[in-house]
């Protein structure tokens, strides 16, 4: 039914065309006039919506029955119209009703308003002016200025007509009918856009199709069009002779937006996507690919949703010449099959069981760079079986990884078969308050040609909570481990403190700690300040750590985030033993509109034993390097977040980290830093340093238009690495574009370069070209 608070002049616009923005059919039309047209309907539109009536009575309040006494009454006949207004008139002899003022008519779900309308009985013709509203049980809704409708209400003719859809759209045009629920129009114009901007004035739509014929089926919900064009910003500019669509959120069989790119390799691309409605949870796309200087690729992807879950298949496949290898070491594989293979699912059982799984392979190493599909150079399978209830865990798990990186083996990368974890919590054990946090953990690390781990162990950690009548928080936690590991074929394993020993090995965890924090909160020049002074004591025995193989514990850093844990390596094959103590303070200082945080803080440990820990990573020396934090905010339109690692002798920056966001979400800026200068030797390939810099941004300068783009820059050199091939500024890509997007249109191009070859995935310039109809169907 019509909306009281909707304008008159956007519910039934003068020139029902005019309702799609401006666009005409008829020939000749003066432009001033159109322009003053529009200007007056602006103006207009806003007094009605201040004049608009109050809503009319429901028809059901006041039914009618305008025939003779002898007919069945109307609640004996359920097909009977029923109608409303505010006066009628009854010729007798010609058994015409004439109906004036607010006049509604329903029949099955048909309705009709309008300011009169006249009902010839013994034709059965229904014919209405002023002020025209048909809405069919679907919810279209359709505008005229005159129409004429059989007593079902069902078919009929409208002159000036405008459909406005219940799932979203508009249909225009001089003269449409309407016959058993279809609707077709000549000479029309569809939008699913908004033809009004926010003063409710008329613009013109982003997009729209005009056609020489336009037919709707609300049962199928498509709408055909016949001679059509689609207008992107008012302008013709892409045929269709022979096109439909579907109405609203629905799937049906069809083509979907093309892609447009060029790349200095495979020349000019063009990729025109076909979906295949399978049925209304599942669905399969076909892209083929064409390229100017490469034979095409085929890409399809399936997916489909159940009753438990979704999952996702989608492959890609062609002949092209292939080099994996540096390109002065190339070796090329003429016409070879090249491809990629991506699935991924989850599946919840029942509330507590689920299935996660995903499968990544490719055929070659430079396939998914190349065709610009991915820039992972590692791909990860995986399959996960888990079990969450409210205290407990269980993770039944396995995975497998393709290395991508041009110079590493393949059969030096691991996979693990099976991941076994389980975790369960267990609360006020031995003093109200007291958590006990079991674990058990299993893991089989397997290589092609390196070596195999086997690990598994049982630990239990109880923590006690407590705040003091001063204020203090004071936690205290006692943690226990068992291990047992076995390893074979430990030499393949270059890295010496890595390796371990061959066959199997114990080793018992023992950890006791208590941490303390003693937040101090007051005011501070204005505002509000908080001071938080902490103290950590962690003591345990002495551990032969290098005997067992370390897998998941390489990359070890000392950084704010780990400075207080229990374990600072960040895995379970190495562990932290005797006596330490941490210390720190965090601040923070709050204003309405202005926020800053800060932490830092250092270790001290007792002993004066070696440490398995390397040099370099700030916890090889008795006493630790200087960590901390700052955060800077301003509103939502500042924050700059600093972390850091300072040398404990020279105060050296070791660490230097600086993350910046300016702006809002229509132009921003953001800005990214990090220098890892931590003297590292380069055999530890997890630590190596390195320096590189980022920025991106985005420039809003109108309401939909925006500028955007993004660079990164390795600032390594040789001093910092000796194994890197940079040169202390070396770019490595960058983008830029401009880009047009609102609710209904999103348009786009964008210019990248790469500077770095990797086999046929070669250094240059590309452009992609982004159009994208939104509310077009799915």
């Amino acid at each position: 039914m019509l909306a009281k608070d909707e304008p008159r002049l956007q519910r039934r616009p003068s020139n029902a065309i005019g309702a799609l923005g401006g666009g005409h059919f008829r020939q000749g039309v003066d432009a001033s006039v159109t322009r003053s047209l529009l200007l007056a309907s602006c103006a207009l539109a806003a007094i009605v919506a201040i004049t608009a009536p109050a809503a009319a009575q429901d028809l059901q309040d006041r039914p009618i029955d305008p025939a003779p006494a002898t007919e069945v009454p109307a609640a004996a006949e359920p097909n009977q119209v029923q109608f409303s207004a505010d006066g009628i008139e009854y010729d007798s002899n010609a058994d015409i009703v004439t109906a004036r003022g607010d006049v509604r008519m329903h029949r099955e779900g048909d309705r009709l308003r309008a300011d009169t309308i006249v009902w010839n009985r013994k034709t059965g013709l229904v014919t209405a002016t002023g002020n025209i509203v048909v809405t069919n049980p679907g919810g279209d809704a359709a505008y005229g200025d005159t129409i004429e409708l059989t007593d079902s209400l069902k078919d009929g003719v409208i002159e000036n007509m405008l459909v406005v859809l219940d799932q979203g759209g508009r249909l225009a045009a001089d003269r449409g009918s309407r016959k058993d629920g279809v609707v077709t129009l000549d000479d029309a114009a569809y939008t699913p856009c908004s033809v009004v901007d926010s003063n409710n004035c008329p613009k013109e739509p982003s997009w729209k199709i005009t056609a020489a014929r336009v037919v709707y089926d609300p049962v199928r919900k498509r709408i055909f069009y016949k001679g059509a064009r689609v207008n992107i910003f008012g302008i013709a500019s892409i045929p269709l002779p022979a096109f439909s669509n579907p109405v609203g959120d629905g799937t049906d069989n069809g083509f979907l937006t093309p892609d447009l790119k060029y790349s200095r390799v495979n020349g000019a691309e063009a990729a025109l996507p076909y979906y295949f409605r399978i049925a209304p949870n599942r669905g399969l796309t076909l892209t083929p690919r064409i390229y100017s200087a490469v034979l095409p690729m085929l890409q399809a992807e399936y997916r489909a949703l159940t009753s438990t879950g979704a999952y996702r298949v989608t492959a890609y496949g062609t002949v092209s010449d292939r080099t994996d290898t540096l390109i002065a070491n190339a070796t090329t594989a003429q016409n070879a099959f090249r491809g990629y293979f991506d699935a991924s699912g989850k599946f919840q059982l029942d509330p507590y069981w689920s299935i996660t799984g995903s499968i990544r392979v490719t055929t070659d190493r430079t396939f998914l760079r190349r065709y610009d599909i991915s820039r992972d150079d590692i791909l990860r399978n995986s399959i996960k079986v888990e079990r969450i209830d409210p205290n407990s865990y269980l993770s039944i798990a396995g995975w497998a990884v393709q290395t991508l990186r041009v110079g590493d083996r393949q059969g030096l990368q691991p996979y693990a078969l099976p991941e076994i974890d389980y975790r369960r919590r267990i609360e006020n054990i031995l003093v109200d308050g007291g958590r006990l946090n079991l674990q058990l953990n299993s893991l089989a690390i397997g290589r092609a040609a390196g070596q195999d781990t086997q690990r598994a162990f049982a630990s239990a950690q109880w923590d006690l909570r407590r705040i003091t009548r001063f204020g203090q928080e004071v936690t205290l936690t006692a943690f226990a481990r068992g291990d047992l590991y076995n390893a074979s074929d430990t030499v393949a394993t270059s890295v010496i403190s890595y390796r371990g020993s061959d066959g199997f090995h114990a080793r018992a965890i023992a950890a006791l700690a208590l941490d303390v924090k003693w937040p101090l909160i007051g005011e501070f020049l204005g505002g509000t300040q908080r001071l938080t002074p902490r103290v950590q004591v962690v003591t345990a025995p002495a551990l032969s750590n290098l005997a067992i193989p370390n897998e998941d514990s390489r990359a070890v850093d000392l950084e704010d985030s780990n400075l207080f844990a229990l374990n600072r390596f960040p895995g379970y094959d190495r562990v932290e033993d005797s006596t330490r103590f941490t210390y720190g303070v965090d601040w923070s200082f709050t204003l309405p509109d202005f926020t800053f945080d800060a932490n830092i803080g250092q270790s001290y440990r007792l002993s004066t034993r070696p440490t398995l820990l390397p040099d370099g990573t700030g916890l090889s020396d008795r006493v630790s390097d200087i960590v901390g934090r700052n955060v800077v905010r301003y509103k939502d339109l500042f924050t700059l977040t600093q972390r850091y690692r300072l040398d404990k002798d020279g105060l050296a920056l070791r660490r230097n980290e600086i993350d910046a966001t300016i702006g809002t979400r229509g132009t921003y800026l953001l800005l990214g830093y990090l220098r890892l200068n931590r003297n590292i030797t380069p055999s530890l390939e997890d630590l190596r340093d390195r320096e590189e810099a980022r920025v991106g941004g985005r420039l809003q300068f109108a309401r939909f238009w925006s500028v955007f783009g993004s660079a990164v820059i390795d600032l390594t050199d040789r001093r910092e690495d000796p194994t890197s091939l940079a040169n202390g500024f070396s770019p490595v890509r960058h983008r830029i574009g401009f880009a047009y997007e609102d609710d209904c249109l999103r348009l786009g191009l964008t210019w990248k370069r790469d500077y770095q070859d990797t086999g046929d995935a070669r250094r240059g310039d590309s452009f992609l070209l982004t159009l994208a109809f939104k509310n077009l169907g799915r």
